[in-house]
């Protein structure tokens, strides 16, 4: 973060300098809050020199207004006020943190009449806020420069929220903090450098939960001999790190509940081991574990917000790397589930890692549902770009679920077939299945081989290649590591799950 937000909500607020930001809708004369801003009505003056109408995030900036007690005036237009959706309250706050530049005190007038009675939309302005505001400069040494780069000095922003629903929208934005915080963990996991996060390490950051009441259980490679989880420990066995399956419980619902379960990917830097992935681009391989850090996140969330569900989180780490002791293609390896796989291309490890954790997560919990995160296939991006996730699974129901809460808060999804044909593709001549079935509909057979190992639980696999890392920059995240998943997840939680 390069500088730090504090955010409170009041019904009044008397301007002494800094920023106002004032909202519009299109085509309405005068911006909410004008009348404190701007008696003298600079506002109306320059709103007709600039053509400005109030489409949705253009942003009228007037620079020291002559009789305002504001140092400077932002006008944000929210756009027609019949198409303004949860998502856009997002997207409008992210637009708003993106003019403060070097402002430290910010007054944001949030009148939107018959658009915010539940304090709901300025919650969710506040939380576009934030997630606009994350930066990964980590590792910078240097002091940043007026184009973004370099290390920016930390600062604290305060920041008040001016609504009639003031009471309300504190009450939510408890909650819309949580998500946030989900958020940045999943981002910050996703960006950090391979050398710093391994399998240790990751699980370590699990570990970290129990602080917020998450029970975390972390197997190690004896733990998972012990179990016969012979797929994932191939993946591993190349690389001088050892392996490591974290188990993420929080008990927030009633004792008698079934779980949800979440399952992800976790691995932590993938060379393609023996089957060696091209040179160009493989230092995105650090994200490889962007469904792990999405889990991550999301349990971190809803334990922060007290959720009231039971929730497993299962994630499995390892490095896969190309050493002389590393799996090569052709091996046949025994799964935790007994299910033999021969490996056809050590590339195809994600789904090796995924096949023990989601028997693993299935067979001690016996949860309602199971779903999985991965950045699993090139294919997928071949297929939806990075605007969609690909969404593969055996029940209509959960993938209903799933993709209205991926239309709420715009981490979309694409429903992807499964079926008899497809599954016939990954059967091989020497084991119970091989790891891949070629290059023709390759994130399809990379599901159907997770569901072999998810028996008669529902279940979703999330294909998140082309969302987790390097997706668009827009007003929400501008960030490498996108943190996809943790809104998605929590919303469903929140719409279905809850008691």
């Amino acid at each position: 973060m390069s500088s730090k937000f504090d955010i409170s909500f009041a019904k009044d607020h008397r301007i002494s300098g800094g920023l106002a930001v004032l909202l519009q809708v299109q085509g309405a004369d005068a911006a909410a809050g004008a009348e404190v801003a701007d008696p003298e009505g600079v506002i109306a003056r320059a709103a007709k020199i600039g053509k400005f109408t109030g489409k949705a995030r253009a942003a009228l900036d007037i620079l020291a207004p002559h009789g305002s007690s504001a140092d400077r005036i932002v006008v944000l237009g929210l756009g027609k006020a019949a198409e303004i959706t949860a998502h856009d309250w997002l997207r409008a706050g992210g637009a708003a943190a993106g003019t403060f530049k070097s402002a430290e005190k910010v007054t944001v007038f949030f009148d939107a009449p018959g658009l915010d009675a539940d304090g709901k939309a300025a919650a969710d302005f506040a939380l576009g806020m934030l997630l606009r505001n994350y930066d990964f400069d980590t590792y910078k040494t240097r002091k940043g420069d007026d184009n973004g780069n370099g290390k920016s000095e930390p600062k604290e922003v305060k920041v008040t929220i001016v609504t009639a629903e003031a009471s309300a929208a504190r009450k939510a934005f408890a909650d819309n903090e949580a998500v946030a915080q989900g958020v940045i963990l999943a981002r910050d996991l996703v960006n950090e450098p391979a050398n710093v996060l391994g399998p240790e390490e990751f699980a370590d950051k699990a570990k970290a939960l129990e602080a917020l009441g998450v029970e975390v259980d972390i197997l190690t490679e004896k733990d998972m001999k012990k179990l016969g989880m012979g797929a994932l420990l191939g993946v591993a066995q190349g690389s001088v790190r050892p392996p490591r399956l974290a188990v993420m419980q929080w008990k927030g619902g009633k004792h008698k509940d079934k779980p949800i379960a979440f399952v992800g990917k976790g691995v932590v830097f993938d060379t393609g081991g023996i089957s060696i992935k091209p040179a160009a681009g493989m230092e995105e391989m650090k994200g490889d574990m962007g469904g792990a850090a999405a889990v991550t996140g999301l349990m971190h969330t809803l334990a922060a917000r007290k959720a009231k569900v039971n929730a497993v989180g299962v994630i499995g780490l390892v490095e896969n790397m190309p050493d002389g002791n590393a799996q090569r293609p052709g091996d046949i390896v025994t799964s935790m589930s007994g299910q033999t796989i021969e490996v056809i291309n050590t590339d195809a490890e994600g789904r090796l890692v995924l096949a023990d954790a989601l028997w693993y997560c299935n067979d001690r919990f016996k949860p309602a549902f199971m779903i999985n995160l991965a950045t699993l296939t090139g294919a997928i991006t071949v297929a939806l770009g990075n605007l969609h996730a690909g969404l593969f699974s055996n029940d209509d129901t959960l993938s209903g679920q799933l993709l209205a809460a991926g239309l709420a808060t715009n981490e979309r999804l694409w429903r992807m077939p499964l079926g008899k044909d497809y599954d016939k593709l990954i059967d091989s001549k020497f084991a119970d299945m091989k790891n891949t079935g070629g290059r023709q509909a390759g994130s399809i057979t990379a599901a159907q081989f997770l569901k072999r190992f998810v028996q008669e639980t529902p279940w979703a696999h999330l294909d998140i290649a082309g969302t987790a890392m390097g997706s668009p920059s827009d007003e929400i995240n501008r960030s490498w590591g996108s943190g996809f998943g943790v809104r998605l997840l929590d919303e469903l939680v929140r719409a279905h799950y809850e008691a």
